[in-house]
């Protein structure tokens, strides 16, 4: 008996000798059914679960950027999907997390740029960005970092969301059911073309994209120096002929500033090396390479300052 005893024993040390240390848990804060985020985090769960390096990780549907700053800032999510807006205002404390204060966040990498897409259906009458007073429109779902671009670009050009047109604040699948169904006449939503959430509506409806004047453009960036001028090329949406003059925010991963190096870094190094893996959720998973993941807007963790360095970036 104690001989078999000592047997389950030894054989519970080699086991646990072969499997090493217990698997970190990492749950990755995504964002809304209809965007990218949503299936980019579900695919980047599976790669990391499956890459080795001793990584269990969910992804978590949220409303995005906001919350996901949030969320790794109280350490309910470890990596966090947000726009580069949202995270300016969550490091500094000011405009939507002024209440919060300077969260403690920094950068793992970042992903890709995201165009504002000012989209309506043939027929509502809108044309122009002015077009859409005494409208019925969304400004993106509470919570939102879409929301903090729509405002700024709003703001930008005098249009009060609160006077000038009746406001509401939709998810994207709300927004994308609004205006299939006739209940909205534009969406505000902010994600990497083609988005999932306008070729929906364009199954049903002849989509038509708002261009934004130049001068405005110049004028929101001069403001916001994180935002970056973007076209959205003609063809990109098959109802879109011309090319879609807009602005375009930076998209992150996002990381509480104590994560442990060599955890953050095997991270980054994992998403980045199977960048091809993600290219079936989104094309703009080719900015997935070194060179331009490694440009942000704050601070990048020590893991990710470690890839990088290794890779032949100048991260001073």
């Amino acid at each position: 008996m104690k001989k078999g005893i000592l047997a389950l024993a030894l054989i519970g040390i080699m086991v646990f000798a072969s499997t090493g240390v217990a698997d970190t848990f990492i749950t990755i804060g995504s964002g809304g059914v209809g965007g990218t985020y949503y299936p980019l985090g579900g695919a980047m769960a599976e790669v990391l679960t499956n890459a080795g390096i001793g990584v269990r990780a969910t992804s978590r549907s949220t409303s995005a950027s906001r919350e996901n700053c949030r969320l790794v800032a109280s350490g309910r999510a470890h990596i966090g999907m947000t726009m580069g807006s949202a995270l300016y205002q969550a490091i500094t404390g000011t405009e939507a997390f002024e209440p919060d204060g300077k969260l403690p966040l920094q950068i793992l990498m970042s992903m890709y740029p995201a165009p504002q897409h000012l989209v309506t259906v043939k027929g509502s009458g809108i044309t122009k960005l002015e077009d859409i007073k005494g409208k019925r429109v969304s400004v993106g779902a509470p919570g939102g970092g879409d929301q903090i671009l729509t405002n700024l670009i709003l703001a930008a050009a005098g249009i009060d969301p609160d006077k000038d047109f009746t406001k509401q604040q939709l998810t994207q699948p709300e927004g994308v059911m609004a205006l299939k169904d006739g209940n909205v006449d534009a969406v505000f939503w902010n994600f990497a073309a083609p988005g999932s959430a306008v070729l929906e509506v364009a199954a049903q409806r002849e989509v038509v994209m708002i261009p934004l004047e130049e001068e405005l453009v110049q004028k929101v960036i001069a403001a916001n120096p994180f935002l970056i001028p973007y076209t959205i090329k003609a063809g990109v949406y098959e109802s879109i002929k011309e090319d879609i003059r807009t602005i375009a925010d930076s998209n992150y991963l996002v990381v509480k500033n104590d994560m442990d190096e060599a955890l953050s870094y095997n991270l980054v190094k994992t998403i980045i090396e199977n960048r091809d893996k993600f290219m079936n959720i989104t094309t703009q998973a080719a900015h997935f390479v070194a060179e331009e993941a490694s440009v942000g807007i704050t601070d990048f963790v020590s893991g990710a300052k470690k890839y990088f360095k290794e890779q032949g970036v100048d991260m001073k």
